[in-house]
C-alpha cells in the first residue's frame, strides 16, 4: 500500500471518463507512486470530488488522500445507510461534519458514527504536486493504465 495515497494500484484513478478527467481537471499527483487523483472543485455544487458519495469503501479510499490534503488533517470514510437499505461511503473531515450531513439528509444514517477507515496522522509529502497535467503526461499515464 502506498504510504501517501493509501492504495496499491498506482494507475487506478480516474475511474470515470479518465481521459476527460486527466485533460480537464486539476490532479493531486502522488509524490510516492505517481497516481493522479482528481481534486477538482465543482463550482455548481460547491464540492470537490472527494465530497461525493462512493459505492464502496475501496473506491472511497482512492479519493481519501485528496480530502486529507485539502483539509490538512486525517479525514474519515463513513458508512452511510439510506432508509431503503442502500449503502454508500462518504468522506468527512470530522464527526461534526458527519452529524451536520445526517441532520440535513433525512433518511440517511451512520450506525457507528465512527469512520470505517482513517489514517492515524496527516503528513505532508515533499514530492506531491497539485496541477493540471500536460498532454505528454496524460498520454504516458493512459498508456500505463
Amino acid at each position: 500500500m502506498c504510504v501517501e495515497c493509501y492504495v496499491d494500484e498506482d494507475r487506478k484513478t480516474p475511474l470515470l471518463n479518465p481521459l476527460d478527467c486527466l485533460e480537464n481537471h486539476t490532479q493531486y499527483i502522488c509524490g510516492t507512486c505517481g497516481r493522479c487523483i482528481c481534486i477538482e472543485h465543482d463550482p455548481k455544487r460547491g464540492l470537490q470530488r472527494w465530497n461525493f458519495p462512493f459505492k464502496s469503501l475501496e473506491i472511497a479510499k482512492l479519493y481519501l488522500r485528496t480530502a486529507d490534503y485539502s483539509m490538512k488533517k486525517p479525514c474519515g470514510i463513513y458508512k452511510i445507510r439510506s432508509e431503503n437499505g442502500s449503502l454508500s461511503y462518504k468522506i468527512f473531515a470530522n464527526s461534526e461534519d458527519l452529524r451536520l450531513y445526517l441532520k440535513k439528509s433525512k433518511g440517511k444514517m451512520c450506525e457507528s458514527l465512527k469512520p470505517v477507515f482513517i489514517v492515524e496522522e496527516y503528513k505532508e509529502y515533499a514530492n506531491k504536486q497539485v496541477r493540471k497535467l500536460t498532454s505528454d503526461e496524460i498520454q504516458e499515464y493512459m498508456l500505463e493504465r
